[in-house]
């Protein structure tokens, strides 16, 4: 391996083998003044110390973790505004729990299928369902929101069984122009793998795809997970463990555990893409937006200044700019 010298000279020397090291001197990192002041807020806030996980087979010790982890997220979505006049109705759809919400005068012929985030171990139950009722809110329109089956209980490949089941059903209904796919996170990593199985299948393709910081590499090989470590105001440090419990044993660069490595050349829909300065899958967002703009995909980017992972928690302006953003993207292309 070859490096430029500090000099900055077309003189070339050789690495060590060892993986070379950039050495920073310690520093402190400024809360920025480029962005609102509730931005700022939230990027001063003290940071939690980083989750310690259990032994991958101490299931009791996970289903205690995601437990504790779930109660805190839920309280953080009960201060969240409902709309009363939103309807959400849980159904099974081929053995799949399914919130199907709909937002008062939702049009008709679309319809915005739902993968949650939540690291691939959290987010399922009422937390599922509330966040649907704020993505039926950002796009305007029905919502199916798949409460996928998840580790320790479930791991690979049921959560992604999950979500092609209920594709598939949806495609009974619905017309593949009148379908916009989203996900967050972990629902970003389960959305491409999703959409990768179905082009393989034959199954057709929805219009668009919606990724927000989507964790598409588990095994975190991007820039920003050393980067953006202990910046994120979310994440606070690596995800090992649990892409690991997650892959029960498989090799986390198959590309339906790690979609960013899978094969975009065959056919893939039109894809809105979000991220942040300091999100911790910055890296995953920006070589996922590469990967599908060198194979040909219509794909945009938006990057948020100074935002970790999932933006500013829905508590800033800049969200609501990145709202816009997300429901200008998918009229476009249901009107299209």
């Amino acid at each position: 391996m070859a490096i430029v010298t500090p000099a900055g000279t077309d003189s070339l020397v050789t690495a060590v083998e060892s993986v070379p090291l950039t050495q920073l001197p310690a520093r402190g990192i400024p809360v920025p003044s480029s962005v609102s002041p509730a931005a700022r807020a939230i990027i001063g806030a003290p940071r939690p110390e980083p989750l310690v996980y259990p032994p991958l087979d101490d299931v009791a010790g996970w289903k205690t973790l995601v437990a504790s982890q779930d109660a805190g997220v839920a309280a953080m979505l009960g201060a969240w505004p409902v709309d009363a006049a939103v309807t959400v109705e849980d159904v099974d759809v081929d053995g799949v729990r399914v919130y199907r919400v709909t937002p008062p005068e939702a049009p008709d012929g679309r319809v915005y299928l739902d993968l949650h985030g939540g690291a691939l171990i959290l987010g399922g139950g009422e937390i599922c369902r509330a966040m649907a009722v704020r993505t039926a809110a950002q796009v305007g329109a029905r919502v199916w929101s798949v409460d996928y089956r998840m580790p320790p209980d479930h791991p690979y490949p049921a959560p992604l069984d999950d979500c092609f089941a209920v594709y598939r059903a949806l495609l009974r209904e619905y017309r593949p122009e009148q379908i916009v796919v989203g996900g967050g996170s972990a629902g970003g990593n389960l959305a491409v793998a999703m959409l990768l199985r179905a082009r393989d299948a034959g199954l057709p393709l929805p219009v668009a795809l919606v990724l927000t910081t989507p964790e598409v590499d588990l095994t975190e090989s991007g820039d920003s997970f050393q980067t953006n470590l202990g910046l994120d105001p979310v994440i606070q440090g690596s995800l090992m463990a649990v892409n690991l419990l997650y892959a029960a044993g498989r090799d986390l660069a198959d590309p339906a555990l790690s979609p960013l490595f899978g094969d975009f050349t065959k056919g893939f829909p039109p894809t809105l893409l979000t991220t942040g300065t300091r999100d911790m899958f910055l890296s995953n967002t920006v070589r996922m937006h590469r990967a599908l703009r060198s194979a040909g995909i219509a794909a945009d980017l938006h990057v948020l200044e100074a935002a970790g992972h999932g933006g500013f928690l829905g508590m800033a302006p800049e969200d609501a700019d990145l709202d816009r953003e997300v429901r200008a993207f998918v009229d476009a292309h249901w009107s299209g």
